[in-house]
């Protein structure tokens, strides 16, 4: 993507009702939306979030699916997610937010118990062991995501990182977290649930055309 294209995302985006951009120090100190989502919504519906969003495919999609929760998509790259937005804007789906922040600021975004359900899709493996902290399954990060979570609270994996699913797996059996739900191949298994299936990513469907298998979990914390 050029330089002028992303400007130019940059600048819509500003624009858009559906996106929020706060400073990394707005973030820290006292996010205005932190436990007060039900107002920037206008009502107290579940809330769901895609956590690495890229373009908000899955966001989206959910939002059209469920038109009673709320659905934010979090990334760093407001350039990426502004296709979602456009979209959700153009389609008039009211139920669809985008914050840009880092994902190690999601607790500063949400109180606690303020989420209902958590997404990652195809995050980055960080497959090198110094990179372990930056793992979006890792200890700290789960510990993050409990906190935001209502009891019981529902997780979703989705990767084609065998790396990914089969560290975050094993992470989960050693803290005897409850998996609801766990495959190395969705797309083999004629018993897949819908939406993992019905949803594709654009990082997705290219791992898809190479012949790439798409793994998931589906989980809770405890």
């Amino acid at each position: 993507m050029g330089s002028k294209n992303k400007l130019k995302r940059f600048n819509e985006n500003e624009t858009f009702k559906n996106v929020i951009q706060p400073t990394r120090e707005e973030m820290t100190s006292n996010f205005k939306y932190k436990g007060q989502w039900n107002e920037f919504f206008g009502n107290d519906n579940p809330i769901t979030l895609e956590l690495g969003c890229g373009k908000g495919e899955y966001t989206v999609a959910l939002a059209r699916k469920y038109p009673d929760r709320n659905f934010i998509g979090i990334d760093i790259k407001g350039a990426r997610f502004w296709r979602g937005a456009k979209t959700a804007l153009q389609e008039e789906l009211d139920n669809v937010a985008f914050l840009r922040t880092q994902i190690e600021l999601v607790d500063h975004a949400f109180a606690k118990a303020e989420v209902n359900e958590i997404w990652i899709t195809f995050p980055d493996p960080q497959i090198k062991y110094k990179r372990t902290k930056h793992r979006m399954t890792n200890p700290e990060f789960l510990a993050r995501y409990k906190h935001i979570l209502v009891p019981d609270g529902v997780m979703h994996l989705k990767t084609d990182s065998e790396f990914m699913h089969g560290y975050t797996l094993g992470l989960l059996q050693a803290r005897e977290d409850d998996i609801l739900y766990s495959h190395h191949d969705i797309y083999s298994n004629t018993e897949a649930p819908e939406e993992v299936v019905g949803t594709q990513t654009f990082y997705e469907q290219q791992y898809l055309e190479k012949g790439k298998a798409i793994t998931y979990i589906k989980f809770t914390l405890r």
